[in-house]
């Protein structure tokens, strides 16, 4: 019997349940803290040597220098070369389908010039340009993701990255030909088989082999997270994620099977995933239950499965569906399916979601490998206030301003008369000067 919450909207208590089913607190383990502050000070002070010692002592993984924990341009174009015919199709549509939806987020420099008499001359503007080199980290060991490799590189390469650095640990050695292949389908340009907290500080800090970036981005696990969170600063990074997370809002009519599906579909990553049900009607979230029951025996990773459930599943029975987008919107999800008639209809009431699946055809898993948006998405309720991966983490903006001999006499007189105010004289002088000429 899988032991996962039941939860009343109605309940007095709703609210307080709510909270503690949703409160997750991935930061502050001092352990992990501890040993990660430690191998980024050493790999900052002693480079290839340090970061040889930890992949030998954490991955298994013997090796003398640097050179043989870098994978060769010819052993990435064999991996695609040799993969099986129908992964490799199903690769390059992946690949296809992101790319045509990241070349639409695409933003161009712009400038325009005041035509106000006192400010003629002035011309304002923003110039975009791309990052030059970035960090992908991809996971590796207990499970292996090409499509990481596709959503953190494409976006990358379409926003003019100049160059990509990838790091993937290979645990005694063992690499995944479909991670490899997707490296060489993307255009990485080079890839290091290293991986965990001193992968991290290879590429905020660089060593005497690996280049140092400006950016890392990518998802793993909790000691990458906290080196990424300690080395932000130094480099940039796209978010510290937490564990997966899935909230289905049905209204009773989709087959249990296909919800009861796609709550494992994030169940099966990680012991601490979330999946939560909303819907109205109580009877039919016995049958998601019901299905539930049925369905884990035939999942290979059934263990984990069951114990993202118990640990921090739920299914709520809401008042009407109104009410189930007000508490998606509490929530914040990851991932939200609207499993609903006329779905798209509820879709201007959701405002926080990483990622919303509108109608009971669009299975959470599409997006995770070739709808085309990106699935490295906000979680923990982060949402709120960011965004998914896209072109724009991979460029930055500098404002433009030219201002005329005119317009330096009116804009000068505001900035001074501001900047007393502030008790900055030097400031003010500044502008005055401007005036004074």
């Amino acid at each position: 019997m899988i032991e996962i919450k039941r939860l009343n909207s109605a309940d007095a208590d709703f609210a307080t349940k709510l909270d503690a089913l949703l409160a997750f607190e991935a930061t502050q383990d001092e352990a992990i803290e501890g040993t990660v502050a430690a191998i980024l000070a050493d790999v900052k002070v002693r480079g290839d040597a340090a970061v040889i010692e930890y992949t030998q002592a954490f991955d298994d993984l013997q090796a003398s220098s640097m050179a043989e924990l870098e994978i060769p341009q010819q052993a990435l174009q064999e991996a695609l070369a040799n993969l099986p015919g129908e992964q490799r199709q199903a690769l390059e549509a992946a690949a296809r389908r992101v790319r045509s939806y990241h070349q639409r987020q695409i933003v161009h420099s712009w400038q325009y010039e005041e035509d106000d008499a006192e400010t003629r001359g002035t011309m304002l503007g923003q110039k975009i340009t791309p990052l030059d080199r970035v960090g992908l980290y991809v996971p590796g060991g207990k499970a292996s993701y090409p499509s990481s490799v596709l959503m953190n590189a494409i976006p990358a390469r379409v926003a003019g990255v100049g160059e990509l650095i990838m790091v993937v640990p290979t645990p005694a050695g063992e690499q995944n030909p479909l991670v490899l292949a997707a490296a060489a389908l993307v255009g990485v340009d080079r890839v290091f088989t290293i991986g965990g907290a001193q992968a991290v500080a290879a590429l905020a800090y660089g060593t005497q082999t690996v280049p140092q970036v400006d950016k890392i981005v990518g998802p793993g696990n909790a000691y990458v997270a906290a080196a990424k969170r300690r080395v932000f600063g130094v480099v940039g990074i796209d978010m510290v994620a937490g564990p997966s997370e899935i909230l289905v809002i049905c209204d009773g009519q989709t087959d249990p099977d296909w919800v009861a599906m796609d709550l494992f579909s994030q169940a099966e990553h990680d012991e601490l995933a979330q999946s939560l049900l909303l819907c109205p009607d109580a009877a039919y979230i016995e049958l998601v239950a019901a299905a539930l029951e049925k369905l884990l025996p035939s999942m290979p990773r059934q263990r984990v499965i069951r114990a993202a459930l118990e640990n921090r599943g739920a299914l709520i029975q809401v008042r009407d569906l109104d009410e189930a987008c007000r508490i998606a919107n509490r929530i914040a999800p990851e991932h939200l399916e609207l499993s609903l008639d006329d779905a798209e209809a509820w879709v201007d009431k959701i405002d926080h979601a990483g990622a919303i699946f509108i109608g009971r055809y669009t299975s959470e898993s599409l997006g995770d490998y070739c709808a085309g948006p990106n699935h490295v998405l906000p979680t923990s309720g982060s949402a709120r206030f960011s965004s998914p991966l896209g072109v724009y983490d991979f460029q930055k903006r500098s404002s433009l301003i030219r201002v005329s001999q005119a317009a330096s006499k009116t804009l000068g007189r505001i900035a001074a008369t501001l900047a007393y105010g502030e008790g900055l004289p030097a400031h003010a002088r500044s502008a005055e000067y401007r005036i004074e000429s």
